[in-house]
């Protein structure tokens, strides 16, 4: 929370040049590729990380399929969660989110940047759309971030929460890869009381294939994925701890 309010004042300079940047960046798609405008994403997350001293660090990136389009599948634990991801893949990708969240300042630029999708979460008809869109992008080669629990708790203390099987149609329909991932102290940055540098970690977890979920119910295969997230979360924080004592 104190993170976020320091970050937006220190940057406060910055708004009159990069906003309207992004802003024709995102509106003006045939003008510059995915590329161009994720390295602008990228950009701005570089800004605000080195005013913040905020230090993401990724592992298992090696994972990540080399080809086609896949779904990332991570814990969910505030708003730098989004931002730890983009920042540690090289490659575009893009998120879905809650609609009535977007379109604050800096938001609505950031997922208009990456072409992201605004989900409304009282709307089942917006919802199945959505579903069918992403899917169908997946299936063309882009990659999206999805978030399974939905929302967050505050001062989140690296716990999981339950997986919600909607999240997981995408997947089942596109038939593309699931990436689970891991991120751990990530509520840190601007979702808990803890004011100063802080360093956020994106563990990038063995990609699921769907020769390996085919035959898998959307409940089942929301346990499966949050059973693989959650044993590298008890791990990270054992290896830590024996560190400690």
């Amino acid at each position: 929370m104190f993170n976020l309010l320091y970050v937006i004042i220190m940057n406060f300079f910055r708004a009159p040049y990069i906003i309207p940047k992004m802003r024709h960046r995102a509106n003006h798609p045939e003008k510059y590729s995915e590329e161009q405008r994720y390295k602008l994403a990228h950009y701005v997350i570089f800004l605000m990380n080195k005013t913040g001293k905020f230090k993401t660090i990724a592992y298992g990136t090696e994972n990540l399929p080399k080809e086609g389009g896949y779904i990332m599948y991570p814990n969910h634990q505030g708003k730098y969660d989004v931002l730890g991801i983009v920042f540690t893949h090289d490659k575009p990708c893009s998120f879905v989110m809650d609609k009535k969240k977007s379109h604050t300042v800096l938001v609505r630029e950031f997922i208009d940047l990456v072409q992201g999708k605004r989900l409304e979460i009282d709307n089942p008809r917006q919802g199945i759309t959505i579903i069918n869109q992403v899917a169908k992008e997946i299936q063309e080669g882009k990659r999206y971030i999805l978030f399974p629990e939905g929302g967050y708790h505050f001062n989140n203390g690296n716990k999981l929460y339950d997986f919600k099987a909607g999240s997981f149609k995408i997947a089942l329909k596109s038939k593309q890869p699931i990436v689970p991932i891991c991120l751990v102290d990530s509520y840190k940055v601007f979702n808990s009381w803890h004011f100063g540098p802080t360093t956020t970690y994106v563990y990038y977890l063995d990609p699921i294939y769907y020769e390996e979920y085919k035959d898998m119910k959307s409940q089942e295969l929301a346990e499966y994925v949050k059973a693989r997230i959650q044993a590298k979360m008890d791990e990270v924080l054992a290896q830590r701890e024996e560190e400690q004592s």
